[in-house]
């Protein structure tokens, strides 16, 4: 297994302990669900993105790697003359237009906060929550599952 990745791997890894801590938390009832949503949407969401960017890069190869994660196929740094671009790419590509993978980019991971009647801050709901996250993080798996596979045999 390479660096990228395992890197994909361990950030997805990282991704699934927020969550199982976001559901423990969810189930004490001291804290409102869109409190928690707050503190850990942004947290989980970036440890899903950070398992897509290795994964991407996993998938392409660059000779050198960028300065910065790639969040998505348009941030890949260019393939190396006469290395053709994996099919898996391209398919990566048209999730991130529409499907799982064009929601988990979109969404929004944080809110505006306003001023209820009381003087308390209070927000709306829009957030992502957890079972939605564990669904792309499941999705990411699979993916990875399946084009690693494919990886390994060529």
């Amino acid at each position: 297994m390479s660096s990228a990745r395992g890197r994909a791997n361990h950030s997805l890894y990282l991704a699934r302990l927020l969550l199982a801590a976001w559901e423990r938390e969810l189930g004490r009832e001291d804290t409102p669900a869109t409190v928690l949503a707050q503190a850990w949407a942004p947290a989980v969401r970036n440890h899903l993105l950070d398992a897509y960017g290795w994964f991407l890069l996993e998938l392409l190869k660059p000779a050198e790697m960028p300065a910065s994660l790639p969040v998505s196929v348009a941030q890949l740094p260019a393939a190396e003359p006469g290395k053709a671009v994996p099919a898996e790419v391209a398919e990566f590509e048209q999730l991130e237009q529409q499907g799982w993978l064009a929601e988990m980019l979109q969404a929004p991971v944080s809110q505006a906060v306003h001023r209820g009647s009381d003087s308390l801050a209070s927000s709306v709901d829009g957030l992502p929550t957890p079972v939605t996250m564990a669904a792309w993080a499941e999705q990411l798996d699979r993916a990875f599952a399946r084009m690693g596979d494919l990886l390994d045999e060529c």
